[in-house]
């Protein structure tokens, strides 16, 4: 199936059709093996580690800070035993109780797996990566996909072989999917005919030939090689499965960080921090998917896309080892999106701020569409209060919530609790997790109210970014602190907030203005759908804010009304200096300004 490339933008969201189909049964594709052989089949593959309880020595580090360090934000969540489970073990601890659920179908085509055939397909495709490809113990596989049935798969399965999976962008060009590939020394490759042609020309380039694994049926070019011959071949033994050895301390995931200020890193994430962090949001206080039981199976549409940290960890690990029902949506489309969550009766969003503007300003959103759901969850992006009230006006009876993290946090740092009603923080620092906010000039932590940068001390931390040790030490310290570039204080609450990035405040005649204030200020105009502000060089002030604006469709603005809109709410060196109207603000996949791209584009 080819998918074509779509852009997150709020420019967009603004097509969708009035008129959805009525609902349609998926259809779960039917697997040979039955559910008490998965079951049996796990139990002989999967080393199953049980000693709860364990402080890992970076969490017993913190505990120790915590009597001596002021001004130190600690959560109000309880901390938690971190267990010595790899991600496997993780996600697969409670397979035995809900094996015959839908574990994940396509929103498109109604193609899906229960959790007993996924589990027995990741198995099988790790025997095959090991018996058929010679893979060994920490060899890198890419995995550049959509977000289709059989991304779980492929991921658990590469990780069940002992190796490395680096998620990536299957919408990059050669030029971006060579670098990547370079940097992890690529030794296998899961993809579909969406990236074919990019990957192989980027193969070329490297003077390199290694096996690409493509998920599509029917026709594939020569020289690839089918992914149900690795996955579905059930006859294989799998009992070589027995010698993959892998500690917690192993390296599990491979993620690129976003570069929305500079290139992507690779980011070194080990089986024990990413547990570290899904067990930190499984707090009974900040978990908002229900667990599977008998009688009911939550409903999550998968829209984050699995190669950015969020969808990865945060959406379909998480979520998976409390069986939930993950509906792949392989793009954004807004008529399809907002389908999916009537057809399959979502209990639970998480999204990113676009999708929340969409869904909260659209007037071809009704309420009937989101009745069904429960909780809303929003990261990857600051998120203004007025937005998440336009959202809930639509539904009073949803939990709405804001989340904070990072690819080099595993995803997560904070989050608000079930009965938050605080919408302009990003919520409390999760369990076992510190935060300091430190003075940008002298790094000494900073006490409420005061803004500073946001330093991060949790077991939920990279080791360090792959084969890149300068910029690795310009973010640890030696105490263990990681610090995240983003700009942000604490009330006497605990309540986290992230005003900016470091790196995109503005310098007017010494003072700095965040954009994302500004931005904040802007997208309450009644006549604007998005917007984001740059600092553009002044011979006399240094730097001065300049305004980016998409206006809503058919809707007529000038620079004038923009302009004293803004000014009139904000001291005189925040004042907006000028304004210009584009089609659409650039973006991640993940919902952040792509600053830079604005600066190439039109600075």
């Amino acid at each position: 199936m080819l998918l074509k490339e779509q852009n997150s933008t709020t420019v967009i969201l603004f097509k969708l059709s009035k008129k959805l189909p009525s609902a349609a049964a998926p259809r779960i594709r039917s697997c040979r093996n039955t559910i008490k052989m998965s079951v049996a089949l796990r139990r002989t593959c999967i080393n199953l580690n049980k000693n709860v309880g364990v402080l890992s020595a970076s969490t017993a580090a913190t505990s120790r800070q915590r009597n001596y360090e002021p001004n130190i934000l600690t959560s109000v969540y309880k901390d938690i035993p971190v267990t010595n489970y790899t991600v496997n073990d993780f996600v697969w601890q409670n397979l035995d109780r809900w094996p015959d659920k839908t574990a994940t179908v396509c929103a498109l085509t109604g193609h899906g797996y229960t959790y007993a055939q996924t589990h027995k397909m990741s198995v099988t495709l790790a025997a095959s990566l090991r018996k058929k490809l010679k893979l060994q113990n920490d060899d890198k596989v890419a995995i550049i996909l959509p977000n289709i049935p059989e991304y779980p798969c492929s991921v658990l399965g590469v990780l069940q072989a002992g190796c490395i999976a680096s998620t990536m962008n299957p919408v990059y060009t050669a030029h971006e999917l060579k670098r990547q590939l370079e940097i992890i020394d690529c030794k296998c490759i899961i993809a579909s005919k969406l990236s074919y042609q990019n990957i192989r020309e980027a193969l070329n380039q490297m003077k390199k030939n290694i096996p690409i694994i493509l998920v599509d049926n029917g026709d594939l070019p020569e020289g690839t090689i089918n992914f149900a011959e690795l996955a579905e071949d059930f006859t294989i033994d799998v009992d070589c499965l027995k010698a993959v050895q892998r500690s917690p301390k192993d390296v599990a995931i491979l993620p690129f960080s976003s570069g929305t200020t500079g290139l992507p890193k690779a980011v070194v994430l080990s089986h024990e921090s990413v547990v570290a962090m899904n067990e930190m949001i499984a707090d009974p206080d900040v978990i908002v998917i229900e667990e599977t039981t008998a009688t009911h199976q939550s409903v999550l549409p998968a829209i984050l896309p699995f190669f950015h940290i969020f969808g990865l960890n945060v959406l379909m690990m998480s979520q998976m080892s409390l069986g939930c029902k993950l509906v792949t949506m392989p793009h954004f489309k807004p008529e399809l999106f907002v389908q999916t969550i009537v057809r399959h009766k979502a209990d639970v969003l998480f999204v990113v701020p676009p999708m929340v503007v969409f869904l909260g300003k659209h007037p071809a959103v009704k309420p009937e569409h989101l009745q069904s759901i429960k909780g809303v969850i929003s990261g990857a992006a600051p998120l203004s209060a007025e937005d998440a009230v336009t959202l809930l006006n639509k539904n009073r009876n949803i939990i709405f919530r804001q989340g904070y993290g990072l690819t080099e946090t595993n995803g997560a740092v904070a989050v608000g609790r079930r009965n938050c009603t605080n919408h302009s923080a990003v919520g409390h620092a999760l369990a076992n997790t510190e935060v300091k906010i430190a003075d940008i000039k002298t790094q000494n932590a900073l006490s409420v109210g005061k803004e500073g940068e946001i330093w991060v001390r949790s077991p939920s931390l990279m080791s360090g970014y792959y084969k890149n040790e300068a910029a690795t030490r310009e973010v640890l310290t030696n105490d263990g602190w990681y610090k995240t570039g983003d700009i942000g204080k604490y009330d006497e609450n605990k309540f986290l907030y992230v005003t900016d990035r470091l790196k995109e405040l503005i310098k007017v005649k010494g003072f700095q203005v965040p954009p994302a204030e500004l931005e904040n200020v802007i997208r309450t105009h009644p006549k604007v759908l998005d917007c984001a502000v740059l600092g553009i060089p002044d011979p006399i002030t240094g730097e001065v804010p300049k305004a980016f604006i998409v206006p809503i469709p058919n809707q007529s603005v000038k620079s004038e009304e923009i302009l004293d809109f803004v000014n009139s709410k904000v001291a005189s060196f925040k004042k907006i200096k000028e304004v210009q109207f584009i089609e659409e603000i650039p973006k991640t996949p993940a919902g952040k300004i792509l600053r830079k791209n604005l600066k190439e584009k039109y600075c």
